[in-house]
């Protein structure tokens, strides 16, 4: 049944929490322990060498320099230089630890976003853009890339470096040391605030360019019907104006992150001239030597250095949380409830279905179907028919529990479906769609899509089973052709042959088949209908109907109307009721008579209208 989208997605409370997002992605470290001790220890020897250069500068000009000592400064300088190669030395063991330990995080983070969106129940995705969701696993996890892979080495480097400077800085002369930090709690508001914004604006990119992502997958999808329509100047301008929307939320947000470094250089200017005049009257007063006074000045041009590097890998950080909290968004979903805890693993099945007083809605306030029952015995085929939107695809997909039924219960021999584990549940069904989706990779490998295993006998019988054979064999590749996204150029019966080919294959027990011959011309129906005598042979079908040959043999046809079960019957008794049954058949004959007359059709070929 067709239903209105609810509202677009929305980020939840837990992770639009900055903080709780930060603390999350930093726990998500706790699994390489080893490797950030080595980290550690290699940022702490960086952070040493540092902090140590301009001590040992200093000590030079104070116990050297001005003596004359030559080999005093000789030896100082030679100390100089193996502090400085260890530091280097450090630091590429930092930076290669650090790129490793990230690259494993985002590689671990992809792969258990694709896990949650494989276990996500079909609601989710009814009211989710495919572009909007790719995006979180691309774009978001790309911004998180480069904190971890760039960033955060800085960041941590950076933050021990500037421990070290402050400790020593403090040790040297406490006083000019307070008054060089005379200039942090301005920094710290700037920094605040400029944060404030940055993260802002980072989240309106990150939502500006998942639209961007959306509609440039629905409309590549989706380029046929942009030209059968004549929307593709159209199409080009509101893509034109999301991208615009996109490019002005970045502007924004590089505007705001570039005020930083100029806020940080005016600072490390001041902080410098308070050193240069403070330092020289202690200087003047015998309170401080060159040497120490030197090396305040070069730790003053260290110590803005590392609030450099800190606030933009700040600015990036902004953006990276924005990216974390849409990806614990959907890490944060509700999977598929899972099996009940003494779920019984269904064996092989003889394929009896009953439907007890079931109720569903999509929405629990909004039900859609009411009190619907009925029972199809082991190899027999029920037809539902009726208006669009009456409900018949909703209780096809009951069947194999995509959801659960809101009152009463399905049987699948006996067995309540709830009873019963989903995959061997599943196992036994195989579902044919009106629009048949085929996926990147060849032939055969779309056909064994439901059994991985198959050999390639088994997949060419499957093949000519459904009269598919003869096509495939007279492609350049055969079974090896590749086919792209959705079929590349197979047309649409042969697509559709194939997604039967695949169901054939997997030798169900019941089959269910939601309007899978609508699409295709009627010699391609005809074939189809030719090897569905065999293939339905000891199997239970469930068919939701377009054309009157598909269900005039059906064993039970229901007919549904607003979500409930208004007749049952088979196609004489229905006609001879003279009800909705019959008023369908009438209207859609005499429509399918005319038109096959008028084109000199035999009227034979005439269908029922029905929607999913």
């Amino acid at each position: 049944m067709r239903r209105s989208p609810p509202p677009p997605m929305q980020d939840g409370p837990k992770a639009q929490a900055r903080g709780a997002t930060a603390r999350r992605l930093i726990g998500e470290l706790g699994a390489y322990r080893r490797q950030l001790v080595i980290i550690l220890f290699s940022v702490i020897i960086s952070a040493a060498s540092q902090a140590g250069g301009p001590w040992l500068i200093g000590r030079a000009i104070d116990l050297y320099i001005l003596r004359g000592d030559q080999r005093g400064l000789a030896l100082s300088m030679l100390a100089l230089f193996f502090i400085y190669v260890a530091g280097s030395l450090a630091s590429r063991v930092q930076v290669y630890r650090v790129g490793m330990v990230g690259q494993r995080l985002l590689a671990s983070l992809r792969a258990r976003l694709f896990a949650r969106l494989q276990g996500l129940p079909l609601t989710f995705f009814n009211r989710r853009p495919v572009g909007e969701l790719i995006s979180r696993v691309t774009n978001d996890v790309d911004t998180i890339n480069q904190l971890f892979s760039q960033g955060l080495t800085q960041l941590v480097g950076s933050l021990f470096g500037l421990v070290g400077i402050v400790v020593v800085m403090l040790l040297l002369n406490p006083r000019l040391a307070l008054v060089s930090f005379a200039v942090i709690p301005v920094m710290l508001l700037i920094t605040s605030y400029l944060g404030n914004l940055s993260r802002r604006a980072f989240r309106t990119t990150r939502a500006t360019v998942a639209n961007v992502t959306a509609d440039l997958q629905e409309e590549i999808t989706g380029v046929r019907e942009a030209h059968a329509f004549n929307r593709t100047e159209y199409n080009i301008t509101r893509f034109q104006n999301r991208n615009a929307a996109n490019r002005d939320a970045n502007i924004k947000a590089v505007a705001i992150t570039s005020a930083f470094s100029p806020a940080i250089d005016v600072l490390s200017t001041l902080a410098t001239a308070i050193v240069i005049g403070y330092g020289g009257y202690l200087v003047f007063g015998h309170g401080l030597t060159v040497g120490v006074l030197t090396a305040f000045l070069i730790y003053v041009q260290q110590f803005f250095r590392p609030i450099q590097l800190i606030s933009q890998v700040y600015a990036q950080m902004q953006a990276s949380l924005a990216g974390a909290e849409r990806i614990y968004t959907v890490l944060d979903e509700p999977t598929e409830p899972p099996d009940a805890p003494n779920a019984a693993t269904l064996g092989r099945i003889e394929g009896a279905i009953a439907f007890d007083s079931v109720d569903f809605g999509y929405d629990p306030k909004y039900p859609v179907l009411h009190e619907v029952s009925f029972s199809v015995a082991p190899g027999q085929t029920v037809a539902l028919v009726g208006r669009t939107g009456a409900g018949k695809t909703t209780i096809a997909s009951l069947i194999p529990r995509f959801y659960d039924v809101t009152a009463g219960a399905i049987l699948i021999d006996g067995h309540d479906v709830r009873s019963v584990t989903r995959a061997s549940l599943r196992a036994q069904l195989a579902i044919v769609l009106q629009e048949p989706f085929l996926f990147s990779g060849t032939i055969a490998e779309n056909i064994a899509y439901g059994r991985p295993g198959a050999r390639r006998h088994e997949v060419e019988a499957a093949a000519q089973a459904v009269e598919a054979h003869d096509f495939i064999t007279a492609l350049p590749e055969g079974y090896d052709t590749v086919l792209g996204e959705g079929g590349g150029a197979l047309s649409q019966g042969q697509r559709q042959l194939l997604t039967f080919a695949r169901a054939i294959l997997a030798n169900p027990r019941i089959l269910i088949l939601d309007e899978a011959t609508s699409t295709v011309d009627t010699r391609t129906e005809a074939m189809i209908q030719n090897a569905l005598v065999t293939v339905l042979a000891g199997r239970t079908s469930v068919v939701i109907a377009h054309r009157l040959s598909t269900i005039r043999n059906a064993d039970l046809i229901l007919v549904i109307d607003a979500g409930r079960v208004v007749e049952a019957g088979t196609h004489e008794t229905l006609l001879a009721a003279k009800g909705v049954y019959a008023a369908l058949y009438s209207s859609q004959f005499r429509i399918e008579h005319e038109a096959a007359s008028a084109n000199g059709v035999a009227a034979g070929d005439t269908a029922l209208a029905s929607g999913a």
